[in-house]
């Protein structure tokens, strides 16, 4: 397998970029409808307690959470046996995805408990299915390596793509309805899974990029310091978006009182990360993968930090809170899968572990989530706030667990990253 120093290092044609990142499309709707509408769908629709709702959001995504690494394990040794035995694999588990979300929206006529229950067993359906898929597409691409801007550039198709989908999930629901949404994820997924067919016999990639070993390794990445390193930083910055990922629904709706305008407010913040991707990476050429991202978390605690203070009346300010940080985030969708393609490349585990790494990442990204909606939702209800109150100390500890814990986790992933590139040169590489 070649170093990351001699993978391509020419621009990824737009081609094999569009038919690699086209599956991120439909991946894309497993997460903001799941982590944004799902909470607030049971809650305020279904009636379902808050803290009850809490316990299974963290129960299901902490064992979906724990089973990546074996998830990662398996993608690895699909990619052994060859690119068609992977594809195949991402198709049925495409067919459960699309049924597990499907069921998500139809909950039987019943009691708490069997409403909780049903949420149980088909968001666990879903999102086992959505972590085999995506880590299985994103080693796909890892392992091709390159320079840091290659990787980025590889990074930024993929995650461009995604936040198409997490537009398209972001309003179809609400202009079309959850069945209708559904129907749109089954013909992405057609058209995503096309795409990565096609990958298998382009002359674009290198094919000295796609060989794998005759016998993988079977390495730990925990026994790779720059990977824990990164993965510390990851895992805070990822705490700080999961929390007002999380909380959006409550905060536009109860604290802004401005529920009409939360699908404009989505398409602001995504359509602006989609917007500064191409940005993000020109910075890469030019500081560096962590200085870049660096001043992506800087960017996005100066936009969210007038967010506590805001209230009725405020949704236009809002909206600019949502279109500065939103441009910050394109900084984190396209630079920390870069810096780990080249962790694993560097640690000489490319073209055998990219699972292993990926499914540990996956699983930090994923317990992150698990804890945004397992801790804050319990502990607001506990504060006093309930959906749909008006009581102002409710609204206000709303809005700091909402913004002000999300600056607070930034911050430290900022002081991580900062001590990370003083001891990993690699990290700060055009």
């Amino acid at each position: 397998m070649p170093s990351a120093s001699s993978s391509p290092s020419k621009p990824l044609p737009w081609r094999e970029g569009l038919a690699y990142g086209g599956l991120g499309v439909p991946l894309a709707f497993m997460s903001l409808p799941l982590y944004v509408n799902l909470p607030h769908h049971y809650a305020a629709v279904t009636g379902v307690p808050l803290a009850g709702l809490g316990v299974v959001l963290l129960a299901t995504r902490a064992l979906d959470a724990l089973l990546d690494p074996a998830l990662g394990r398996m993608a690895d040794r699909l990619l052994h046996r060859g690119l068609h035995a992977a594809w195949l694999s991402a198709v049925l588990g495409s067919v459960l995805m699309a049924l597990g979300f499907a069921a998500l929206w139809h909950p039987p006529i019943g009691s708490q408990a069997s409403l909780l229950g049903w949420l149980a067993v088909s968001l666990l359906v879903c999102t086992l299915a959505y972590s085999a898929v995506s880590i299985l597409h994103q080693a796909w691409g890892t392992r091709w390596g390159g320079e840091p801007v290659w990787r980025a550039r590889v990074t930024a198709w993929r995650e461009g793509s995604t936040l198409a989908g997490v537009l398209l999930a972001s309003v179809l629901p609400t202009w079309l309805g959850f069945d209708a949404t559904s129907m749109v994820l089954m013909m992405a997924l057609a058209l995503g899974l096309l795409g990565l067919h096609s990958l298998q016999r382009s002359s674009a990639i290198p094919t000295s990029t796609v060989q794998l070993h005759t016998r993988p390794a079977q390495p730990s990445p925990w026994a790779d310091t720059s990977f824990r390193r990164l993965l510390s930083v990851f895992m805070l910055n990822g705490v700080a978006a999961a929390i007002p990922a999380t909380l959006l629904p409550f905060f536009v709706i109860d604290r802004l009182q401005a529920p009409d305008l939360q699908p404009m407010l989505l398409l602001c913040y995504f359509g602006a990360a989609a917007a500064g991707l191409p940005l993000w990476v020109k910075a890469v050429s030019r500081w560096g993968l962590a200085p870049s991202w660096r001043a992506g978390m800087l960017a996005s605690v100066i936009a969210f930090s007038i967010t506590p203070w805001l209230g009725a009346g405020d949704s236009w300010i809002f909206t600019i809170v949502c279109l500065t940080s939103g441009l910050a985030l394109g900084a984190d969708l396209a630079l920390p899968g870069a810096l780990l393609t080249g962790v694993i490349h560097e640690s000489g585990h490319s073209g055998s572990a990219e699972g292993r790494y990926l499914g540990w990442w996956a699983c930090a990204a994923k317990l992150n989530l698990a804890l945004a909606a397992g801790l804050c939702l319990p502990l607001l209800a506990a504060m006093g706030y309930r959906s749909g109150t008006t009581d102002p100390a409710g609204l206000q500890a709303l809005a700091w667990a909402y913004a002000g814990l999300p600056c607070l986790f930034k911050l430290m992933a900022w002081a991580c990253l900062w001590r990370g590139e003083r001891l990993h040169q690699s990290w700060r590489l055009k």
